[in-house]
């Protein structure tokens, strides 16, 4: 009995095994190699993350990409949030209508985006016009190729990426629950902070961590929005590559970026252990 079970188990392992090779060819033997050559490149040691440590201008772009995914993810869940809660309180119409417009923004060719926004909020652009034509402004605000025209670009593109999961996480919420805690006397806004929003929990957590570090490794927008002194780490990798040859030190960058990455998702293994869609899946 206890060799059929061992055996029927290694059968079900043996249809794992197409997804394991393609992993460890296309995922782990890559990443292998860029560790390697951050120890191994130009000499044996820890010389490049030495050297990135005691250098002021990477820690600069380090902060520089933290900052940014920091202020890029507060601002992307405080726009998100509404606008999943519309979807998910409209009529099925409306709700499926708005769910649509956010999916098409995000097949949307991220350059065609990007530089979308580089013709909204250049001097000449429509946004520093429609200021200028209201009075409210008398010169046109530098809203591109700085730290501003980042934020706004990168929130815009990752908003589609938190509205999912917060969607996914406000359809799961049984109505009654919030019923109840109405009919027992709660306020709405007891009902809001106290109910709503602890059972919305798990998308916000998810959705967060997902545009967090999705924004720590973006190159596009930064590069074409920011500008030199607003830097982040995907954009002095491809300068250390393409200008110096610097292989080393864009490999030991790149670890640093993965450790965080890694970093994170056990975090978030150890403080998320649901899917928010996992009510859904068990109904």
């Amino acid at each position: 009995m206890s060799v059929r079970i061992y055996r029927q188990k290694w059968k079900d392992a043996s249809l794992l095994l197409p997804i394991i090779l393609f992993l460890g060819v296309f995922f782990l033997i890559p990443l292998i190699g860029l560790l390697v050559q951050s120890v191994t490149q130009p000499q044996l040691g820890l010389t490049n993350f030495a050297e990135l440590l005691a250098t002021s201008t990477y820690l600069k772009v380090l902060g520089n990409t933290f900052l940014v995914a920091t202020l890029v993810t507060i601002f992307a869940v405080l726009l998100g949030f509404p606008l999943a809660w519309c979807i998910t309180l409209f009529p099925k119409g409306w709700g499926r209508f708005l769910l649509n417009v956010v999916l098409l923004s995000m097949w949307t060719s991220l350059l065609a985006r990007t530089y979308s926004w580089l013709v909204l909020l250049q001097s000449s652009g429509v946004l520093n016009k429609i200021l200028m034509g209201l009075g409210i402004i008398d010169q046109p605000l530098p809203l591109v190729h700085n730290l501003a025209g980042v934020i706004i670009g990168m929130t815009y593109i990752m908003i589609p990426f938190i509205v999912l999961p917060l969607q996914a996480s406000m359809s799961a919420i049984d109505p009654m629950v919030l019923q109840a805690a109405s009919i027992c006397g709660a306020s709405s806004r007891t009902v809001f902070f106290k109910v709503f929003l602890p059972l919305c929990k798990s998308g916000i957590f998810s959705g967060s961590l997902m545009v967090f570090v999705m924004s720590l490794g973006y190159y596009v927008t930064p590069a074409l929005l920011g500008g030199v002194s607003n830097m982040m780490l995907p954009e002095f990798i491809v300068q250390q590559v393409q200008n110096f040859l610097n292989w080393g030190i864009a490999s030991a960058s790149a670890s640093i970026l993965i450790a965080v990455t890694l970093v994170l998702f056990y975090l978030y293994l150890k403080v998320q252990t649901e899917s928010p869609t996992s009510s859904n899946t068990k109904d």
